[in-house]
């Protein structure tokens, strides 16, 4: 059976799993703050996602990081090794892609990850 977490946005959901397997996706709520605020806010949200269906960031397989401004991707990659944290054995595979994204959305990021169930 799939499990699917809604989101706010018409057509499409925040959160899937199936079996043992989690996907998920998010942006910042707050599309006024700086590219640094927007990462946090995105990361947070991710973690939050994750939690809902029995998830963690240490289980994480997968990992596309889209961004607005491949200028800002040594700011990305900071803030992102300071969330997943030090340990070489939690750390997914990523990719950073930059994109066009709508509005004033500067990242946007989706996962895989592996669920206890």
């Amino acid at each position: 059976m799939i499990e699917r977490i809604q989101g706010k946005f018409e057509g499409r959901n925040k959160a899937v799993a199936y079996k043992d397997l989690v996907f998920t996706v998010a942006t910042a709520s707050d599309d006024t703050l700086d590219f640094c605020e927007q990462t946090k806010q995105t990361l947070e949200t991710l973690e939050l996602n994750l939690s809902e269906l029995n998830s963690s960031k240490k289980q994480i397989l997968s990992a596309q990081v889209y961004i607005s401004d491949m200028n800002n991707k040594k700011k990305m990659n900071k803030l992102w090794c300071e969330w997943i944290g030090d340990n070489q054995k939690d750390w997914p595979q990523r990719a950073c892609l930059g994109v066009a994204l709508e509005g004033g959305i500067q990242i946007e990021i989706t996962l895989t990850a592996i669920r206890n169930i």
